[in-house]
């Protein structure tokens, strides 16, 4: 091969990656947000009545035009959940309910023709919301003990039809239906073709598009991305189709890209991390990764400068502690910079500055890496004085103790307050011996 024709491919291939870049900066993305409902799930206590009637209104206010109150379809339908106290109040109050959803189950058919409505379609009537996501099973394990396929067959277009005639959507209309195929990822792995029969069957319906959801989080980005190319090329051009993607085994931003470059609209998920599992392709991740390509939308339909302080918000409200310090993105150390080399700029490629989100850098200190900014800046925040208040030659000075401290076997955490004042201190004055340094609070 020459030199050309290997520049050529060379070039091809970056060619297509920023091929990639310009779709995603193109998309505009449609969205249903979750954190009514994702997010608690996830969450060690949950969230009240009250709380729900405060975020609902913030969601609305930062841009997010389709809100899934909650989920009707859980298990003991007689037990009622908060979800359900929720929506009865905002039915009750006469809420704005336009852009509403709540999630529901099939109903089913009988042998004999005989439709049954699932009591969660019902609590949908009952409660005044105007639209719904209506989830199906088609894997073979998912449909296990719940109903075989030639059921699922019969009874997907007459549920959609119980909830045109049952439901009133927005302006008196037909309620907007999404199908979300929970298990999705599974359905195309191992039936394809009864996949693809009934993604045939659900395109005829009067429906706005499906969801699929890899809800272990266990499929590779390439693996969602081809699902979802299957899904595009088999439902018709009008139908929407949205993904949900579990954290199970740390693909799920990946593959949430994978699969806009394959033909996805969207997606729905909560605002923060925070999810059934361990986490999510959140929504805030999602945003925060479009605003990463430049993307041209997104300012447009959301308050992009309060992403970063409205999804950390959230969180603390659901867990009632904080958001994980090292969690990418929307955590406490994604923009504390411990080497002045990471500090992410907006005129870079690729980089996402914090103040794109509605954050700020801070510092924090690692002794093994930090230089002066870090040092210098982290000083600034504990003590309350300007940056430019420590000299170099002090900052220098802090920089080799702490190089020192640790070839001396002494570990200690600079960034606590306390002890950073003393390394400042130590710096600023003669040296201390070793058995002073090894005073300050540290770990062994």
């Amino acid at each position: 091969m020459s030199s050309t024709d290997a520049r050529d491919r060379a070039h091809a291939a970056l060619k297509a990656a920023q091929d990639k870049i310009d779709l995603l900066a193109g998309i505009r993305p449609f969205l249903i947000d979750l954190s009514l409902r994702e997010n608690p799930v996830g969450s060690r206590v949950g969230q009240t009545i009250d709380e729900k009637m405060a975020i609902l209104p913030r969601l609305r206010e930062f841009g997010f035009k389709n809100i899934s109150l909650g989920t009707l379809d859980y298990a003991i339908p007689d037990e009622l959940e908060v979800d359900d106290d929720f929506m009865r109040k905002l039915r009750d109050t006469g809420a704005d309910l336009r852009g509403c959803f709540a999630f529901t189950a099939i109903g089913l058919v009988d042998a004999d023709g005989r439709f049954t409505p699932d009591p969660s379609q019902v609590k949908l009537r009952d409660y005044g919301v105007p639209n719904t996501v209506h989830e199906i099973y088609l894997s073979p394990f998912g449909m296990a003990k719940m109903y075989d396929l030639d059921t699922l067959k019969r009874s997907i277009p007459a549920s959609v039809q119980w909830l045109i005639d049952n439901v009133k959507g927005e302006n008196g209309g037909p309620p907007r239906i999404f199908i979300n195929i929970v298990d999705g990822c599974d359905a195309f792995a191992e039936t394809p073709d009864d996949t693809f029969d009934v993604l045939e069957l659900i395109g005829s319906l009067p429906i706005e598009g499906i969801t699929m959801e890899d809800d272990r989080g266990t499929y590779m980005p390439f693996q969602v991305g081809a699902y979802v190319a299957a899904a595009r090329a088999i439902l018709p051009e009008r139908m929407k189709i949205l993904v949900h993607l579990h954290a199970g085994g740390g693909f799920e931003n990946a593959s949430m890209i994978e699969a806009l470059l394959n033909g996805a609209d969207g997606a729905w998920g909560g605002l923060p991390k925070q999810a059934a599992v361990i986490g999510h392709a959140s929504l805030g991740e999602l945003l925060a990764n479009l605003a990463r390509v430049k993307n041209r939308e997104i300012d447009g339909m959301f308050r992009m400068k309060e992403l970063l302080p409205l999804a950390t918000s959230l969180q603390v409200l659901d867990e009632n502690g904080p958001v994980p310090d090292d969690l990418p993105v929307l955590g406490n150390n994604a923009y504390r910079l411990s080497l002045s080399s990471f500090r992410q700029i907006d005129e870079r490629f690729m980089d996402l500055p914090p103040e794109r989100i509605g954050g700020q850098y801070r510092y924090r200190i690692c002794p093994v890496v930090s230089d002066a900014e870090p040092v210098r800046g982290r000083l600034a925040e504990v003590t309350g004085e300007a940056p430019g208040t420590y000299d170099d030659a002090v900052v220098d000075t802090m920089i080799r103790l702490m190089r020192r401290d640790l070839r001396a076997g002494v570990r200690i955490d600079y960034d606590e307050p306390a002890n950073l004042i003393q390394l400042h201190a130590r710096a600023t004055n003669p040296p201390a011996p070793l058995s002073t340094a090894m005073q300050v609070t540290h770990e062994h």
